[in-house]
């Protein structure tokens, strides 16, 4: 482990040990360093608009496919015996009645709880992963916006939307930070999984993860995010939820952003319920008081399961 770690300094960034560690305890630094050498297996979630969980358990069975449970998610499955690419060969995969995603992904659409019939924007959505999960727990009733900037971003969206059969997304291609205004307080729920600097998806086998951060990275990136976080509550009905989430573990990307979000918006506060309980999860249940309140934001500290992630969930008064 001693040389794993003379590795992990010899190649990620001095700046990104001195910004971890203003934020962070040393016992939590060395669990965010042992995620960073962690390799996770494969995990997906059943796409139930095809398919049920019991069903996908059956044919891995008769497979040999070796699979675990969720415990926080019915429809989450662990796979032990296969990788990525093999899976993207199996007929599930191909009929979209599977779709591979990490599981710290797959908590900001839970942590939301769009219901049936919802009117749900999905600001920053392509390749779709989060989109497609809601559309499921909505059981294909409502409408969800799903905005993507980039387009070739935006095909690969619109072709996991089709592969998965949801029929109640429409697609955008445009900037998020310039919605048409008939969308002005037109949604019951927001979910802006927002671009970022990708600290929580560090992995020192794979330097594709880390290769182009740098702070004045993360210093542009939160500039973005507070604009598309302004715009977001912007498309919010006033008693709506908005869940603002990042793959990143830095205070500038994360309880910055929010301290700056809730000192404009004074008709914004931070619920300190998530409806939601992450179980048997490698985390930390923070608690901040950005404007003189208590909020409850999660962080999930990356390890051999989970990518590191944070989610906080907001509620817009008027």
């Amino acid at each position: 482990m001693a040389k794993s770690y003379k590795t992990l300094y010899r190649k990620l960034p001095d700046e990104l040990f001195d910004m971890l560690a203003e934020h962070y305890e040393t016992s939590v630094l060395d669990k965010i360093y042992a995620g960073f050498m962690s390799e996770r297996p494969v995990t997906l979630r059943v796409n139930t608009l095809k398919y049920s969980t019991r069903q996908v358990m059956e044919i891995f069975r008769s497979e040999n496919i070796k699979f675990e449970r969720v415990l926080w998610y019915d429809d989450a499955l662990i796979v032990r015996n296969l990788r990525e690419k093999d899976l993207e060969k199996h007929r599930l995969y191909q009929e979209g009645g599977i779709y591979l995603q990490s599981l710290s992904s797959m908590i900001p659409p839970l942590v939301l709880n769009p219901q049936s019939g919802a009117n749900v924007l999905d600001l920053t959505a392509a390749p779709g992963s989060k989109s497609t999960q809601m559309a499921a727990m909505m059981q294909n009733k409502g409408f969800i916006l799903a905005n993507e900037i980039n387009e070739i971003r935006a095909e690969r969206l619109r072709y996991n939307v089709e592969r998965q059969g949801t029929t109640i997304i429409k697609v955008r291609r445009g900037d998020g930070k310039r919605l048409e205004a008939e969308w002005q307080q037109y949604f019951d729920a927001v979910l802006l999984d927002a671009p970022c600097s990708g600290v929580g998806l560090f992995q020192l086998d794979a330097p594709q993860t880390y290769r182009g951060w740098s702070p004045k990275q993360v210093r542009e990136l939160s500039k973005e995010q507070k604009k598309l976080l302004e715009r977001a509550f912007w498309a919010l009905k006033p008693g709506g939820i908005l869940v603002y989430s990042t793959c990143t573990l830095l205070r500038e990307e994360n309880e910055g952003v929010l301290e700056w979000f809730l000192n404009k918006f004074s008709g914004a506060v931070i619920l300190e319920n998530l409806g939601f309980s992450l179980t048997g999860a490698e985390q930390v249940q923070r608690f901040t008081k950005p404007v003189g309140q208590s909020t409850a934001v999660l962080t999930v500290i990356p390890s051999a399961l989970y990518e590191g992630f944070f989610v906080a969930k907001m509620r817009k008064l008027v």
